[in-house]
């Protein structure tokens, strides 16, 4: 809880930095490149590996590096030599070491807890890291304003204290890592076509990417929202931000106190449908008042979304492709962020904020509906198919 404190501190300061030294927002988006390019590419490798090694070591390790990337930000803004480039290679180093540490950390919940209290683990770790996507962009936009954005990474940088601490002190159950000889490419694509073979897994995974490219960019349009279309200083934004996580942990609770019901399979095609609907009502808003409410209700139905969907593809993963399962969740998750960000930004420098909300709810509404479309008529065939074949 502290360290995602210091965490969305960081995310906040670092947006609204980047348009005060750009007034860009096509380079606020190029930055989501650069943090979510590497996942992009790296991301199925990376989980071969997090197969291979302890998770807890890998964990300290990527989250021991996020720290001193923290504090060279921090130094940089203080020293009031930072520039642009500069804070696209701290953004792009970032992103190399979240294509280990996604996965990593997904996976290791399961050991910790295992599948039976999966879903409400995963709810309630949703839940802390919402509580802290309200706290931190508001101390956020209160340091930028008291004393400006270079405090808000140096926090940052002290809070992944905790973390290494809290990693450091955890009593491991008895799970060990697997030992295997076999070469890097022959487990990737081993990974690749046990998902493809699991229809649930494959359309799990193909509307988590049209959710994450279309409705997920946070970090671009909110601001620019906040900025150019409600005419909102850096605490109007930051309350903005803030009411997103109080929406994500409405939404992650909802799921903990129904988590003995299971994971339910509509629910997966009904929240990303329903956020898209919304998205659109956003981009044609002018009130304050009516955006938070928007915007809250977006974080709500998207964190319910993906933790349904994070908990679903871990409960149907076999132990031993775990981590390459959940490296393909990180893929598409956070690695196609680089395509919505890019698109989402592009749009709003070309035209406005809410053309591109406009079009990217739309977008995201008619493929939705396709997917369903599709894996309705595929279940249908498959029906068929095994009604003949028990009749022959």
């Amino acid at each position: 809880m502290v360290s995602l404190i210091g965490t969305w501190m960081q995310t906040s300061a670092q947006a609204w930095l980047v348009l005060e030294i750009t007034d860009s927002p096509l380079l606020l988006g190029l930055l989501g490149v650069a943090q979510f390019t590497p996942v992009l590419l790296f991301s199925l490798l990376a989980g071969v590996f997090v197969d291979r090694f302890s998770k807890r070591t890998l964990l300290l390790y990527t989250q021991a590096i996020s720290m001193g990337l923290a504090f060279v930000l921090a130094l940089l803004v203080l020293s009031g030599r930072v520039a642009y480039w500069q804070v696209f290679l701290v953004s792009l180093s970032l992103g190399i070491i979240k294509t280990v540490d996604i996965p990593a950390r997904q996976s290791f919940m399961t050991e910790l807890v295992g599948k039976k209290n999966l879903l409400n683990a995963i709810a309630l770790n949703s839940t802390i890291f919402n509580l802290a996507r309200i706290v931190g962009p508001v101390l956020s936009g209160m340091m930028m304003g008291w004393v400006g954005a270079g405090w808000c990474f140096f926090i940052n940088g002290v809070t992944f204290l905790a973390v290494l601490i809290g990693l450091w002190k955890i009593e491991l159950p008895n799970v060990g890592f697997r030992k295997t000889r076999e070469r890097v490419l022959p487990e990737l694509l081993a990974g690749l076509r046990y998902v493809l073979r699991h229809r649930t897994l494959f359309e799990t995974i193909a509307l988590l990417a049209i959710a994450s490219i279309f409705t997920m960019n946070y970090n671009v349009w909110i601001p620019v929202l906040a900025r150019n279309q409600l005419g909102l200083g850096a605490s109007g934004y930051g309350f903005l931000m803030a009411s997103l996580g109080v929406g994500a942990v409405i939404g992650s609770l909802l799921l903990a106190s129904n988590s003995r019901k299971g994971i339910r399979q509509g629910l997966l095609r009904a929240l990303p449908i329903l956020t898209a609907l919304l998205l659109i009502m956003t981009g044609l808003t002018k009130q304050y008042g009516l955006a938070v409410v928007l915007v809250a209700g977006i974080g709500m139905l998207n964190t319910a979304f993906t933790t349904t969907a994070n908990s679903s593809m871990q409960v149907l993963s076999d132990d031993e492709y775990r981590g390459r399962v959940m490296s393909l969740y990180a893929l598409v998750f956070t690695g196609s962020s680089p395509i919505g960000n890019t698109f989402v930004g592009w749009l709003s420098d070309a035209y406005t904020v809410s053309p591109a909300l406009i079009l990217s709810g739309s977008l995201a509404l008619i493929l939705l509906v396709f997917t369903g479309l599709v894996s309705r008529n595929g279940k249908k065939t498959r029906s068929r198919d095994s009604a003949f074949q028990g009749d022959s």
